[in-house]
This record gives C-alpha cells, sequence and structure tokens, in this order.
C-alpha cells in the first residue's frame, strides 16, 4: 500500500474514525486495476486512492459505506458476468457499464474498539472491567473512590468524566447505587449510548424513571435504559452478574445483524448508505462521495461514471422518466 495511504489510515485510526481499507486481490483483463491497489474510504464518503475507475470506484465506494456500517469484510468480484462469478464467500456485482474484465476486491473495514464505560466501584464492577478488557473492549472507570489497582485492565480510571466526553455510542453502566445516578443517567443518556443500563432495583428505577422524565428526558431515551442491568440468569454473586451484564451487551451489540438475518437481508437494518439508482445504467450509487451527479430541474441524479452522466445531460427527458431513483437535494 501507499505510504501517503498508510499514513492516512494510521491518522484515522488514531482519532477513531471509522474508514474501510480496500486492495484488489485479483484481476482478468482489460480491467484497468493492478493486484496491490489500493484505497482508504471514510464513513463519511471520502475515497482516497485508486482501484479502477468509472463502475469500480462508484460501486466500490457504496460496498465500502455499507461495510463500514454493518461492521463486516467483503470480497467483492465485479464483471459484466456477474451471475458466472458467483461462489460461496463472494459479493457478485454486476458491471453494468462499458468497463470490461474482471476485478476481485476486499474490503475490510476498520472501526474503533468499542468502550465500556463504568460509573460505580462495586465488586460487580471490578469483575466487569476484568471481562470487558479480556472481550476487547477499552474499558473506562469513573468513580471518586476507585483504586487504580483495583482495575488491571482499565485504560483509565478516573474521579469524574464530563458528559461531553462521553462518545456516543459507547457501552454505559451505572453502578453509584446512590444519589449520583440520576444526574449521570440524565447526563449520558443524550449522547446516544449503545448501551446504558443501572444497577438498581425495580423500585428504586421506577423512582429514577420518574425523576428522568421530569427533567425533560425523551420517554423513548427513559425506555430504552436496561433496568436491572443484565440478563436474567438467576445471577447472585459479583461474577455472575457482571457475566449477565456483559452478554446483555453483546446482546444488544449483535442484535441488528441477527435480526437482518432472520430477514434474509444482507446487511443489517438501517445499516445501508444513502444510495439512488443511476437512471441510465441502473447501478445503485452510494451518494455520500459520489463523484458524478447532476441536477435537473430540481431533482439530483446519481451516476456511477462520467459516461452515465454525459448520456443522461445529452437527453435528460429520455433517462428522467425511466423510473430510477433520484438523490434529494
Amino acid at each position: 500500500m501507499r505510504s501517503d495511504l498508510l499514513a492516512l489510515a494510521s491518522s484515522l485510526a488514531a482519532r477513531e474514525e471509522r474508514f474501510a481499507l480496500v486492495t484488489v486481490v485479483r484481476r482478468e483483463p482489460p480491467s484497468s486495476a493492478r493486484v496491490g491497489d489500493a484505497a482508504v474510504v471514510t464513513a463519511d464518503g471520502e475515497y482516497h486512492g485508486w482501484v479502477g475507475g468509472g463502475c469500480t470506484r462508484s460501486t466500490v465506494l457504496r460496498e465500502a459505506l455499507r461495510a463500514i456500517a454493518d461492521g463486516e469484510p467483503r470480497l467483492l468480484s465485479l464483471s459484466p458476468d456477474a451471475p458466472g462469478a458467483e461462489r460461496p464467500g463472494i459479493v457478485a456485482l454486476p458491471m453494468t457499464c462499458d468497463s470490461g474484465g474482471t476485478v476481485e476486491i476486499y474490503v475490510e473495514p476498520v472501526l474503533p474498539l468499542p468502550r465500556l464505560l463504568l460509573f460505580g466501584n462495586s465488586a460487580a464492577v471490578q469483575v466487569l472491567a476484568r471481562l470487558g478488557h479480556a472481550m476487547g473492549y477499552r474499558v473506562e472507570v469513573i468513580d471518586a473512590d476507585a483504586d487504580p489497582a483495583a482495575f488491571p485492565g482499565a485504560e483509565r480510571v478516573l474521579r469524574e468524566l464530563a458528559p461531553d466526553k462521553v462518545a456516543p455510542g459507547a457501552h454505559v453502566l451505572v453502578a453509584t447505587m446512590s444519589e449520583r445516578d440520576l444526574d449521570v443517567i440524565a447526563a449520558v443518556a443524550p449522547r446516544a449510548p449503545a448501551y446504558l443500563g443501572i444497577i438498581a432495583s425495580p423500585r428504586r428505577f421506577a423512582q429514577l424513571r420518574d425523576a428522568l422524565l421530569a427533567r425533560g428526558l425523551p420517554r423513548g431515551a427513559v425506555e430504552r435504559i436496561a433496568a436491572p442491568a443484565g440478563l436474567d440468569i438467576g445471577a447472585r454473586t459479583p461474577e455472575e452478574i457482571a457475566l449477565s451484564i456483559m452478554a446483555q451487551i453483546v446482546e444488544r451489540r449483535r442484535r441488528p445483524a441477527r435480526e437482518s438475518a432472520r430477514a434474509g437481508d444482507a446487511t443489517p437494518a438501517g445499516a445501508s448508505p444513502r444510495e439512488a439508482a443511476d437512471p441510465v445504467c441502473g447501478m445503485s450509487v452510494a451518494t455520500a462521495g459520489a463523484r458524478h451527479h447532476a441536477r435537473v430541474k430540481g431533482r439530483t441524479y446519481y451516476f456511477c461514471c462520467e459516461g452515465c452522466r454525459a448520456k443522461f445531460l445529452a437527453d435528460p427527458a429520455r433517462y428522467a422518466t425511466s423510473g430510477a431513483e433520484a438523490g434529494g437535494p
């Protein structure tokens, strides 16, 4: 891979930004790509590098955004004869434009490690910190009385954490078991955590729930709080409680993919990037980062390559009425 792409990937990883590494692993002439050609695609659709022109770039951008969204790598085969390219483990995609040859491209999403924020200092929190670290989470413990020696796997042990420092998408457990519960939850919930659980009895949480609603926290956000935290496995010891909470975090984290698999969809619900159909060739184009587009009579159309855009602009009436979905403004 080119040194500038390696530097970019390193910078994105250091900033904990989601991106995908894209590499050509096989080609058949007359494809212009070469084995080893590479690109970096960011979550907002920026495309750096080169793995082919025209339809190849558009298709790779779309599939890379999907990979960033669902976290799953994929091996793409772009060929004029897509059905003939179908093999186990390969996503066969048609090359609908004039480009010839076949190219196979590996798309690998690079995602930041999931964060586990633990507010509290109980024995169950100490076990959960060790368990989260063993499972690859970046663990942070927030408690004024926490002893760093009790949390050897934690990345940081803090006395307090400002609400704006809670990363969206973090997995959060509130186990302060005090009046601070209310303040912590009210501060964390608006940050859109992937998981927010609290160790509290049903009676205690009922009081907190009313207080949170009285503070103006949206009802939907309150209802998403796991209370009491953890799957109901009859847990009693700190180790069992920590296990039940970690299991619930995993269950919620994997739920979209499981529901999508049951529905027979290859991409988790809601994870796909916004797309539009090229009105000339019909190829699906990711609108984020799309290089080729045109605005006609108040509607924006997206194209897989400049060739399709040129055909469209030569006779917009022919293609604009074809029923293809156009993008937004």
